[in-house]
């Protein structure tokens, strides 16, 4: 790997037991501070390019390279324990870890300020909004300090308005954190909001059929939306996302 890549996936596939290919030929690099994001259509193996990268879902062709092995992992559901408060579920992978009381509370209270959920610390999971929840579940995450997150369609299920907000949170952590991050995405605005960089796959076996450069320096205004600039790099994605059915 080059000096500061976090990732890389060279010509890998993906071939399940049963036969079914999910990818074919995925080539890309990320590096240390890029934000990428992947858009195509439902079943093109989006999810299971993540597990490659996690490593949980080993290519069958090709190779992924991790220069790291502390990732974060962020999912649609977010996955709390109902029986555990706010505080104890955001402990809970520092506690997994053995990492001392004391340690954990001092990580678990970081990661809380840092998403804005100062005085939730003791809610359980049924006392909180969707987005609350799933701020908990980035919270958990960001305990470990992780360099490369990973994160799949987790605000898929929310509504509009809880989904721009928590946009606007990730790419504050983003900026203030500076990890390296892989988005699964079906929304194209929400992918070029948040991205350095987005890949648009092809209908399984999902290959790469479009790499678009997001141009706009970090961080960025919600107003960026209405920039013309927006519209025109939204419209080359979804051309290129209509092209997969052609």
């Amino acid at each position: 790997m080059t000096a500061g890549e976090v990732i890389a996936f060279r010509s890998a596939g993906k071939v399940f037991p049963d036969g079914t290919e999910a990818v074919r030929d995925i080539s890309f690099e990320l590096r240390a501070g890029e934000f990428l994001s992947i858009v195509g259509p439902s079943g093109c193996g989006k999810s299971t390019l993540l597990r490659m990268a996690s490593g949980l879902g080993p290519a069958t062709s090709g190779e992924v390279a991790r220069k790291v092995e502390n990732i974060g992992s962020v999912f649609q559901d977010a996955t709390l324990l109902p029986w555990r408060t706010v505080r104890q579920n955001v402990e809970l992978l520092a506690e997994l870890e053995g990492a001392a009381p004391t340690e954990r509370a001092r990580l678990a209270t970081e990661a809380i300020r840092l998403v804005g959920l100062d005085g939730f610390e003791s809610h359980h999971p049924k006392a909180l909004s969707g987005g609350m929840r799933m701020r908990t579940s980035v919270a958990r995450a960001l305990t470990m300090k992780p360099p490369l997150f990973l994160l799949d369609e987790p605000f898929g299920a929310l509504d509009e308005i809880t989904r721009g907000t928590l946009n606007e949170e990730l790419m504050r952590l983003f900026v203030s954190e500076r990890f390296a991050a892989i988005f699964i995405t079906h929304s194209i605005a929400e992918a070029v909001y948040l991205s350095s960089r987005v890949l648009v796959l092809s209908p399984r076996p999902g290959r790469i059929v479009a790499e678009i450069e997001i141009p706009f320096a970090y961080p960025r205004s919600p107003e960026l939306r209405f920039d013309p600039e927006f519209a025109r790099l939204s419209s080359e994605v979804s051309h290129a996302l209509r092209e997969t059915y052609a």
